[in-house]
């Protein structure tokens, strides 16, 4: 039976595809305050903007390309069970065709309905538009986790975690919460190793490995690794 390896990814994975993140620009994102646009308060002062914020996103997204170190994600399930758990709204790991994927955040290519996010809507090929509406008649909005909103998916990506003989954490400087407490719920026995090309608090653990590289040349040194102390 193969081994369970959990995969906790993050923007600095889709960085190297062309994927902008805030956190590179001081808390805006695109020139935006994250909170004008990722925010239950900035969709009430101002829907369209944030619409069209997403929209935006969404048209960028569409034309990025999955890189080296979403390929050898995929090329790893020929020895592992892999699943990954991605605080990404994008698609790029669906793109480079990894198997199990759970979004924690939402999801970029679907909508849901502001009063009930239980109805999500694929967006594939459109965008959406001020007086869009779920067939309940209730505004469209992005299917993502907004700053301030409960993490619905939390609970199945403890649950994988728990089951994981090893744990890799990669685009992530584990400062986002609930996601980077996903670590506590490594089996204690069991290795972690983080790709990110600056040091990163893992608050003593001692089952940690740090392999301080970008994505794209980080995971080439976990494959070497893995190959050399886990022989696969």
């Amino acid at each position: 039976m193969k081994r369970k390896l959990v995969v906790l990814s993050g923007a600095g994975i889709s960085a190297e595809s062309g994927i902008k993140t805030f956190r590179d620009s001081g808390g805006l994102w695109e020139g935006h305050d994250v909170m004008e646009v990722a925010s239950p308060q900035g969709w009430r002062k101002n829907p369209e903007l944030v619409l069209d914020f997403y929209n935006q996103r969404r048209k960028q997204a569409r034309e990025c390309v999955p890189n080296g170190a979403h390929k050898s994600l995929v090329e790893l399930e020929e020895n592992f069970d892999v699943y990954i758990i991605t605080q990404n709204v994008d698609n790029l790991h669906e793109k480079a065709g990894s198997s199990n994927i759970l979004h924690l955040h939402g999801e970029l290519f679907k909508a849901q309905s502001s009063l009930n996010p239980s109805l999500v809507y694929d967006l594939s090929t459109k965008d959406i538009q001020l007086g869009d509406t779920c067939e309940k008649g209730s505004q469209l909005r992005q299917n993502v986790v907004w700053f301030g909103e409960q993490v619905p998916a939390m609970d199945l990506a403890i649950e994988i975690t728990r089951k994981a003989d090893i744990f890799l954490v990669i685009g992530t400087s584990l400062q986002v919460y609930p996601a980077a407490s996903l670590i506590d719920f490594v089996p204690n026995s069991n290795p972690i190793y983080l790709i990110d090309p600056q040091p990163v608090s893992t608050y003593g653990r001692s089952n940690v490995v740090q392999i301080q590289e970008k994505a794209v040349k980080g995971i080439e040194r976990f494959k070497s690794i893995l190959n050399r102390e886990h022989k696969f």
